[in-house]
């Protein structure tokens, strides 16, 4: 998957020239003139670059965030175009007849394939995100779907240029940028982002989140989420040697804030890329912001206390073969302690007095005194078990049904096309819509609602992921302390809960 991003910097310290941009960046992060910028520093400081930059584009000054463009669509760009982007973010925002103006992306062969897509023939393509974001002036909304390390810095820059963002989860790659990204979407009320976990906006996360709520299954002491092996790299470090760069590629900007490595064909992109630390996280990292936030939305989990870790395959550059990682929240408000255990790994599930039979390959249960709630991996089902069943049953039981509702839905009406509209000779609104993640970022784009998703929530329980990830790249277990953001114990730590400052290199100026 690409980034879209520019083209490889010519020598170190120039960083790629945008038009309309000087070339060098001071350490304050503002561009003057020729400034000698050390090697070992070059990296960092394209980072800080492409994110004060984004500052830039808007010409130093806020514009309004519009409601919509002409006939109710709003103008969108899409930025990394890989499997995701095209797969599920671009046929979702067909269903809703919006108009994705502009796409980006590092790799020039996989912006071309976009760009001979029927739905996105029109569009305008780029090889730099910032170049996007200063000349595509009516662009409302940014969508994101690059490898993780560059999420947060591509999200910073559209949202100081006053853009809305959609972005893929997980939000983050470090805890630093967790904050910093939560940070910048509170600065800006009136933008609207959402989390690209998509489970959350279906009726059996909400239903599920009002069981919770309710105190039907007395108290909740554990949670296990499980999920099999994946294609990507595990266990092992990098192969020695380099391949040559395939023809528009840019390798360099593709590495972006990671460290250096030379290019070895199949092993990190397109698609392998998440199995490597310096640029995903593994299955943690991929479904944290999935299998976790039904729970830590509904137990109010926060942050944890320690994080004990078995694994196989540890002290590698890439994710373990296979590991069962315990979070331990401490009690807080009306609840006790609670637990979350990920499985990772095939074979690697929950014992059947948790699941009530066969495990399957993914899944979610939340274990209290009184039953049961199986979730689904991405947490969309609402199964409830009670007492001493041994089955679990759906959310018509009378138990279940006399809970009254209390999340927010969307009208069913909103989801279907509107033939009086049609009828009338007016362009009805929207269409079709199977998935309504989209949908409520849209409409909140629109000024129509709030997303229920928004970057606030999906930084606290990308963090969880990024914790978890602590002790397993330390191979310990750790004491987490969520004030100072420190593992206790481990200065050995910070290079890894803030890998770029996240405090002088995200946060766009005040």
């Amino acid at each position: 998957m690409g980034t879209g991003l520019s083209a490889s910097p010519a020598r170190e310290g120039v960083i790629p020239q945008a038009p309309g941009m000087l070339s060098h960046v001071s350490d304050s992060g503002i561009p003057h003139a020729e400034i000698a910028m050390p090697p070992e520093c070059t990296r960092r400081r394209l980072l800080r670059n492409a994110t004060a930059l984004g500052g830039l584009v808007a010409g130093g000054m806020h514009r309004p965030a519009r409601a919509a463009t002409k006939n109710g669509r709003l103008a969108l760009a899409a930025i990394g175009m890989g499997g995701q982007m095209m797969n599920y973010l671009v046929k979702e925002l067909d269903k809703l007849d919006q108009d994705i103006v502009a796409i980006c992306d590092v790799d020039r062969g996989r912006l071309d394939v976009a760009a001979g897509h029927e739905r996105l023939a029109k569009a305008r393509t780029y090889g730099d995100y910032r170049e996007l974001l200063e000349q595509e002036k009516d662009v409302d909304a940014v969508v994101i779907g690059t490898p993780d390390h560059w999420h947060v810095p591509i999200a910073l820059a559209a949202l100081e240029a006053d853009r809305h963002v959609y972005c893929e989860k997980p939000l983050a790659h470090s805890v630093a940028e967790c904050h910093a990204l939560a940070e910048a979407a509170r600065r800006r009320p009136h933008l609207a982002t959402q989390t690209g976990n998509q489970g959350c906006s279906t009726e059996g996360f909400r239903r599920s989140m009002e069981v919770l709520r309710s105190g039907l299954l007395g108290t909740i002491t554990d949670v296990h989420v499980w999920h099999p092996a994946h294609g990507w790299p595990s266990g092992v470090d990098r192969p020695p040697g380099s391949d040559p760069v395939p023809p528009g590629l840019d390798w360099e900007f593709w590495l972006g804030p990671a460290p250096a490595r030379p290019f070895k064909s199949g092993i990190y992109h397109p698609g392998a890329w998440r199995g490597w630390y310096d640029f995903g996280g593994g299955s943690l990292a991929d479904f944290c912001c999935h299998g976790f936030q039904l729970a830590y939305r509904a137990l109010d989990l926060g942050q944890p206390q320690r994080v004990e870790i078995q694994a196989d395959g540890l002290g590698h550059e890439t994710f373990p073969t296979r590991c069962t990682v315990t979070y331990h929240f401490a009690a807080r408000g009306d609840r006790g302690p609670v637990r979350i255990v990920f499985h990772s790994g095939d074979g690697n599930v929950p014992s059947e007095d948790v699941t009530l039979g066969p495990a399957g390959r993914t899944g979610c249960v939340v274990v209290g005194t009184e039953g049961s709630l199986s979730a689904g991996l991405w947490n969309t089902d609402c199964r409830v078990r009670l007492g001493a069943a041994r089955e679990f049953g759906g959310p018509e039981q009378p138990e279940v049904a006399r809970i009254p509702s209390s999340e927010p839905r969307i009208d069913a009406e909103d989801l279907v096309w509107q033939g009086k509209q049609a009828a009338g000779g007016d362009r009805p609104r929207w269409g079709a819509v199977n998935n309504s993640h989209m949908f409520e970022w849209v409409r909140a784009c629109a000024g129509e609602g709030h997303t229920y998703s928004p970057f606030e929530i999906g930084a606290g329980i990308t963090e969880v992921g990024m914790i978890g990830l602590l002790a397993l790249r330390l191979e310990r277990a750790i004491e987490w302390n969520a004030a100072s953001r420190t593992v206790v114990g481990v200065p050995e730590a910070d290079r890894l809960i803030d890998p770029v400052p996240a405090t002088t290199t995200f946060l766009p100026p005040a």
